[in-house]
């Protein structure tokens, strides 16, 4: 197996090599894969459509999509020739270009609790943006967060503790996704000082099983806040407009106050944004956040394109069709061999995981076949469908889970 991966994997060594000498660790954050089974690429090339290449030319069908940025599918066409087109008139410059209106238009037009629209460039900006917001609105300090949940990775809510001092998580008080009686208690023990609640669409820790909302709790969620004078924070950051064309939770009749938005709101370009009420406008304005890249005009012009393109190829209904096909044949390849599966979050984001499989083993030998046969998927974090994936790409992804599933089997009863 070694010497396979060395020989598919020569040009990936090494880049590695040379990385190792100038940048701490080799890579950094959630796409060093020193994290994921040996066997996985650290360097790609290119992606087209469904289908990534690595830096040794290497194959793949993707269901990671850049870790969520990608839905349309790579390069989408429109999107690229929207970004090209801005790109030849300018980008970064002393003012924003007109997109930035078009788009701040465009967003709040399909997002029911927007109001208004303020952009930067990934999610962490814009869950950061929220929560000092929040705080200029209410004159209050304290956040309540769902526990394990992930929103960015600045010393307030980064999941590693090297580097961050305790003062600058003081004021975050935790509660249990799903679970009224926890937040009842986190707000008791805040008094009366929750300046808001943050919380993602849907649980999608990393290495759980993904968990989607009861509508009681989202409903409650949002009385507690109308109760108590806080701001309700939805953190669409990851599922934004992949379920959904508009704010996540929509279709369960819950708005929030403020929303954060990145990953797919411009397939693959960098941009971060906030959406919220009129009520939040001018706290929004006190505030001061700004970057130099964050009004650049590429970006906004890839986003515009990708909003059209999601409405007229209804990109949300094609990515459930697809998402149920390859969930339906993960569970009947999982069945057929007595293997006992979950199979977690919404068919457009998937995860699979096997049942006492605490440390990982499985999920590890189902990851590393599946990257040898040309499926690009990870072992605890959970999967994303792209528009650009057909039918015969979920073919050919369960021709080779279909091998990886016979390997599980071997592995657990040896």
């Amino acid at each position: 197996m070694t010497d396979v991966i060395e020989d598919r994997l020569a040009t990936d060594a090494g880049l590695r090599a040379r990385a190792r000498k100038v940048i701490p660790g080799g890579l950094y954050g959630h796409q060093n894969v020193a994290l994921l089974p040996q066997g996985y690429p650290q360097f790609m090339s290119r992606g087209s459509g469904a289908h990534v290449w690595d830096a040794d030319g290497n194959e793949y069908i993707d269901l990671m999509c850049s870790y969520g940025p990608v839905l349309l599918g790579h390069r989408h066409p429109r999107v690229d020739e929207a970004a090209a087109r801005q790109a030849a008139e300018g980008d970064c410059q002393n003012g924003p270009s007109a997109r930035i209106v078009e788009l701040a238009e465009a967003m709040t037009s399909i997002v029911d609790h927007g109001d208004w629209a303020i952009f930067s460039k990934n999610g962490t900006d814009a869950t950061t943006q929220c929560v000092t917001i929040a705080r200029a609105a209410t004159g209050k300090r304290k956040i309540l967060v769902a526990g394990g949940a992930y929103h960015g990775a600045a010393p307030w809510c980064t999941p590693g503790p090297s580097g961050v001092l305790a003062e600058d998580r003081a004021h975050l008080v935790e509660y249990r996704f799903n679970d009224l009686g926890s937040v009842e208690a986190a707000v008791d023990s805040a008094g009366d000082d929750v300046a808001g609640i943050v919380v993602s669409p849907i649980r999608h820790d990393y290495g759980i099983d993904l968990e989607l909302p009861a509508p009681t709790f989202a409903r409650g969620l949002r009385a507690m806040c109308d109760r108590i004078g806080a701001v309700l924070i939805l953190d669409d950051v990851r599922c934004g407009l992949r379920l959904h064309h508009g704010s996540s939770w929509e279709p369960l009749e819950v708005e929030p106050d403020l929303s954060a938005w990145s990953k797919a709101i411009a397939n693959g370009y960098a941009l971060g944004a906030v959406l919220g009420r009129d009520s939040l406008a001018d706290a929004a304005r006190s505030i001061y956040t700004t970057g130099s890249f964050w009004f650049g005009a590429v970006s906004m012009a890839a986003s515009l394109a990708t909003l059209q393109v999601l409405e007229e190829e209804d990109t949300v209904g094609r990515t459930q069709k697809t998402g149920t096909l390859l969930r339906e044949g993960l569970a009947d390849q999982a069945a057929a061999r007595g293997i006992e599966v979950c199979l977690s979050g919404p068919v457009q984001m998937p995860f699979l995981t096997f049942a006492g499989d605490d440390g990982f083993a499985l999920a590890d030998v189902f990851a590393r076949r599946s990257i040898l046969g040309g499926v690009y998927l990870h072992p605890k974090h959970n999967w994303f469908v792209s528009g650009a994936m057909d039918e015969a790409d979920v073919d050919q992804v369960l021709a080779v889970t279909d091998c990886a599933f016979d390997e599980v089997a071997r592995s657990a009863g040896s």
